[in-house]
């Protein structure tokens, strides 16, 4: 029987995690253009980034879920185990965009 691989049901949110990361470094975020005038700037250099990166972070989410649903993920695993760990990976997903994207996307607002 050959053992479990330590980041079984954790894939998506690793590298969703450095796409995440690569995206905002991408999207370059700044300081707000218009701070303490009317707020209604963006806090990135295309303020398209206000739409699509919530997009993005939901689809993230989305995949770490639909990847705690493949048969891989509970390879050699007990029923408690993947519970478990598929809710860590979900929840983790969850907090890591709460506390990436929340803070850029209401900079400026």
């Amino acid at each position: 029987m050959s053992r479990p691989t330590p980041l079984g049901g954790f894939w998506a949110v690793l590298l969703g995690g450095l796409a995440l990361a690569a995206t905002l470094l991408y999207a370059h975020p700044g300081a707000c253009p218009n701070a303490g005038a009317a707020g209604n700037a963006s806090a990135f250099a295309d303020p398209a980034w206000d739409y699509r990166l919530p997009l993005l972070v939901f689809g993230w989410i989305v995949l770490v879920a639909i990847e705690q649903l493949f048969p891989t993920t509970w390879r050699h695993r007990d029923r408690p185990t993947v519970a478990l760990r598929a809710a860590a990976a979900v929840s983790l997903a969850i907090a890591a965009s709460c506390l990436t994207t929340v803070p850029l996307l209401t900079a400026c607002h």
